[in-house]
């Protein structure tokens, strides 16, 4: 059980009884979130450390939110990558940060394997808010419980990822996650934005979104890396989304009941047209988000001599 651990790297190291524990607690988390008082005694007394090397809104607030939802004493610590040259930096951060009496501390860091770092040199229980290209569990974790809500299950859907499956590390903790729990799995984009021996998780993978997208019940777009179009992996926006954004046309290739997700922020007109986002459950990903986050921390929080 996820109370028997210290920390929350990334879900290729949980299992599926851990996963669903975390859901089925977020479910009752989410009812704080909805309600008009949002407080709760979940984490009275504890310390939260939010430690954001890499810039984000939603991920960051949602923690932030969530503990203090949960009563929680929460601060945050901004950190520039240009301030960060060595591993050791890293570690003597986290490390006085653990001495203060933190009890979670909360890493994003461009580094893959950062939190694994620090987890080891802090008695404090650290969770991956999202570590280079490797994982980013707790947005997999909200867009199965987003799924879960909306499908009733995740065992035997047929879950479309599309985009830039490369450079995310969301499509990796879903992959992770979603196989564990019996959805299969297509990935679909193009062919420099795959990594080879994706096969070898279990996984399906298409050169057109049209083909991983036929009979899906979920259709997960991933956010484009704009950041990324100048090392020519793909010639220009307009003819990624004439070729692989998800409107909807290609919604056709779906179930007509299909959902759609995104991790967010949306670059609208090139994975996923307005009409797509409308109809979206995207807002509804962002409050699920806070639910889990919540859930999550509450879990650790019971393991002994946290």
């Amino acid at each position: 059980m996820l109370g028997d651990k210290k920390d929350l790297l990334g879900l290729k190291e949980l299992s599926a009884q851990e996963i669903n524990e975390i859901l089925t607690q977020a479910e009752f988390m989410k009812k704080i979130v909805l309600s008009d008082n949002k407080k709760s005694q979940h984490l009275m007394g504890r310390s939260v450390i939010t430690l954001f090397y890499e810039n984000s809104t939603r991920t960051r607030l949602s923690f932030e939110l969530a503990a203090k939802y949960m009563s929680a004493n929460a601060a945050n610590v901004s950190a520039g990558t240009s301030s960060v040259s060595k591993g050791e930096t890293l570690i003597d951060t986290a490390r006085t940060i653990d001495r203060m009496g933190t009890d979670i501390i909360v890493l994003r860091h461009s580094m893959s394997g950062a939190p694994h770092l620090i987890a080891k040199n802090v008695k404090a229980s650290v969770i991956n808010a999202g570590d280079g290209m490797n994982e980013h569990p707790t947005q997999a974790l909200l867009d199965m419980f987003t799924i879960r809500e909306k499908k009733g299950r995740i065992e035997g859907l047929k879950v479309a990822v599309t985009g830039d499956i490369l450079h995310s590390r969301v499509a990796r903790s879903n992959i992770y996650g979603l196989t564990k729990l019996g959805a299969e799995v297509s990935l679909g984009g193009p062919a420099t934005l795959i990594p080879p021996h994706l096969e070898d998780l279990g996984v399906k993978v298409f050169k057109s979104i049209q083909e991983a997208m036929i009979d899906a019940d979920v259709v997960m777009g991933l956010r484009m890396q704009l950041e990324r179009q100048k090392s020519g992996l793909f010639p220009t926006l307009r003819e990624y989304n004439r070729f692989f954004g998800i409107d909807e046309k290609r919604m056709q290739f779906a179930k007509p009941d299909a959902i759609v997700l995104h991790p967010g922020p949306v670059n609208r007109g090139v994975e996923l047209t307005s009409g797509v986002v409308e109809s979206s459950f995207i807002d509804e990903q962002v409050t699920n988000g806070v639910a889990v986050r919540m859930a999550i921390m509450y879990l650790l929080s019971r393991r002994e001599n946290i």
